[in-house]
């Protein structure tokens, strides 16, 4: 069964609820619910798609079901993660804390820029990207954030794709193309904002 993308993304904002909770050993769908600002069937369904965690009634054990969100996520473990582009925003990235305090530790740093090659960002070393798939096959790194122009994005994938990456997070404003078998995610940072002047311009 293929699960909704959309799910996905309520679990991780379900687990995000849970860790903020202090002195709770039981919540309700209804509370997830109002944590999240979801409702309650939505709560249920989502959860349903992967085991019943709960008693109807009695609700959910926060920290049983606080574990199993985390394996249902995959951040029961750590993932080492490569970066392509060290920029401004491979930079920002870079620099932060979150991703290692949930488990991604970006481990090595890619870029063709022989000014930047060398140097050492965040105590990682950028590397030239002529040794990107050597690295990524002897280290047997599954994931890559790509932080590169989208004159290049596209080449820099088909490199990442054939060296073994089978998850890409992409923030090149560009369509990029991958085959069956590999994850991508892009996040298109003009688009998004593109979205908030929709909205200020229709309440104007």
């Amino acid at each position: 069964m293929k699960i909704p993308s959309s799910s996905i993304s309520r679990i991780s904002l379900y687990y995000r609820a849970l860790l903020s909770l202090k002195d709770t050993s039981v919540i309700s769908s209804q509370e997830l619910a109002d944590l999240t600002e979801c409702n309650a069937a939505q709560v249920r369904k989502d959860l349903t798609y992967f085991g019943q965690f709960g008693r109807p009634g009695k609700g959910y054990d926060t920290e049983t079901l606080k574990l199993e969100l985390k394996k249902i996520l995959g951040i029961d473990r750590d993932w080492d993660v490569v970066l392509v582009g060290v920029g401004n925003l491979g930079s920002a990235l870079l620099a932060y804390k979150g991703f290692k305090s949930q488990g991604f530790n970006i481990k090595y740093a890619f870029d063709n820029n022989i000014k930047k090659i060398g140097k050492t960002k965040q105590g990682i070393k950028i590397r030239s990207t002529r040794e990107l798939k050597s690295i990524i096959r002897s280290r047997h790194i599954d994931m890559a954030i790509l932080a590169v122009s989208q004159e290049s994005a596209q080449t820099v994938v088909d490199n990442l794709v054939t060296s073994g990456i089978k998850a890409i997070l992409n923030f090149a404003p560009v369509t990029l193309k991958v085959p069956s078998g590999v994850e991508l995610l892009n996040i298109d940072l003009s688009m998004e904002l593109e979205r908030l002047t929709y909205f200020l311009r229709s309440n104007i």
